[in-house]
């Protein structure tokens, strides 16, 4: 199973992986998150936690409890070193469960790409759900500026190890988005560390 072998590989990295965030700074992009929710404290999910920093670590220490979500047994080792406050389920995003309206933030940041794309409209239909009215979701999107295709099913590089990837184009993940429900607040490409991702925060009214 794809996913397994996907696990397997982040558990192998998980050191080297944690070591080389600061690599991929996007401090400033998480406080810009949290200044736009309207909730200042509250639940947040984070969908491929990994080891927890900076993310969880973030809406911690501001006030927030949090659950990190991650099939990487030992990146979530890594997360209760780092942020031993928060909630850790060993899953992967697309089987956990939880009640409706029961977060009023969700991120998952650079993790669902690595889900096959036919899975993307139940697991966003899922965080539609998972969301409190007026919740926000940010998440990162895989498009052509990161895999060369407009479309894309295969496999990148990342630190030595080949990785899956799946995404649709921009045109259709955002009516895809809008078909469940969601209100498009921001699409932002950003390059950081030299990998160009779409960034994109969503809204449920």
């Amino acid at each position: 199973m794809e996913l397994e072998k996907l696990a397997n590989i982040y558990d192998a990295f998980a050191e080297s992986y944690d070591g080389s965030r600061d690599i991929f700074n996007i401090d400033g992009i998480i406080a810009e998150f949290q200044n736009q929710l309207n909730n200042k404290t509250g639940n947040m999910l984070d969908l491929g936690c990994g080891a927890g920093v900076p993310i969880g670590r973030s809406f911690i220490d501001n006030g927030w409890s949090v659950t990190g979500v991650d099939f990487s047994s030992k990146m979530l080792s890594l997360a209760n070193k780092h942020v031993p406050e928060m909630t850790c389920i060993c899953s992967d995003m697309c089987s956990v469960q939880f009640e409706e309206n029961e977060f009023d933030a969700i991120t998952s940041i650079y993790s669902l790409f690595h889900i096959p794309k036919e899975q993307h409209i139940d697991l966003f239909t899922n965080v539609f759900r998972w969301l409190s009215p007026n919740g926000m979701a940010l998440f990162t999107y895989a498009t052509k500026e990161y895999t060369g295709s407009e479309e894309f099913d295969g496999y990148k590089e990342f630190l030595g190890q080949q990785l899956f990837y799946s995404h649709t184009t921009p045109d259709n993940l955002l009516h895809m988005l809008k078909d469940i429900g969601f209100n498009i607040e921001s699409t932002d490409y950003r390059c950081i560390a030299d990998e160009t991702f779409l960034w994109v925060t969503v809204k449920k009214t």
